[in-house]
């Protein structure tokens, strides 16, 4: 008799822990649903690194457009006995850009879910564009000093310009550029971007 009521007080025991451990468990659960909130949503906020800004800025000059010119300049020279002429023949090769370097403060930014680029604007990166090497004396009759052919590689240089840089070359360099700095900004995993021009 006295093993039976072992026995029961045993399992009595065993009933009530287990009873209190479920409680436990039970109470465990309730409180982790309670404090925990779980939210589904679309962060659609695009961001970009310090690191990311000064690697673009790295790239420093960047060309767009190429474009070869030539251009015929002559000069005369009234003389009592005749007239001496001097014309030359000279190539260049303009090369339109950007320098990322001058890009200014803020120049990327994000807007929403939208990267905002202000690329600098596209301007001839380099002045000395005329190949001396290549220039050629097409004519020349009489003597000319070196300060004459200054003038002329100037006159060049002017004429060049005047017909390189023109509106519609520089926009085609712009959407050189805004095509090449598109596909940079998305390989950095970029989706929606808009790019802009000071």
């Amino acid at each position: 008799m006295r093993l039976l009521l072992e026995k029961a007080n045993n399992i009595t025991t065993l009933i009530i822990a287990a009873a209190v451990m479920v409680a436990i468990i039970v109470m465990l659960i309730v409180w982790i649903f309670r404090t925990t909130k779980i939210s589904i949503g679309n962060e659609n906020h695009a961001s970009v690194s310090e690191t990311q800004i000064q690697a673009l800025k790295a790239i420093g000059e960047w060309e767009f457009m190429a474009i070869n010119d030539e251009e015929l300049i002559d000069t005369v020279r009234r003389g009592f006995f005749g007239d001496d002429e001097l014309t030359r023949i000279y190539y260049g090769t303009l090369r339109l850009g950007i320098n990322m370097q001058e890009a200014k403060d803020g120049w990327i930014y994000v807007e929403g879910d939208t990267i905002v680029a202000t690329l600098p604007p596209i301007r001839l990166l380099d002045e000395n564009f005329i190949d001396e090497a290549r220039t050629k004396t097409f004519f020349e009759k009489g003597k000319w000093n070196q300060q004459t052919r200054a003038v002329l590689y100037e006159k060049a240089k002017r004429q060049m310009l005047r017909r390189c840089m023109t509106k519609s070359n520089i926009q085609s360099a712009e959407q050189n550029a805004s095509s090449q700095f598109y596909q940079i900004l998305q390989s950095m995993g970029f989706e929606y971007i808009k790019i802009k021009f000071e």
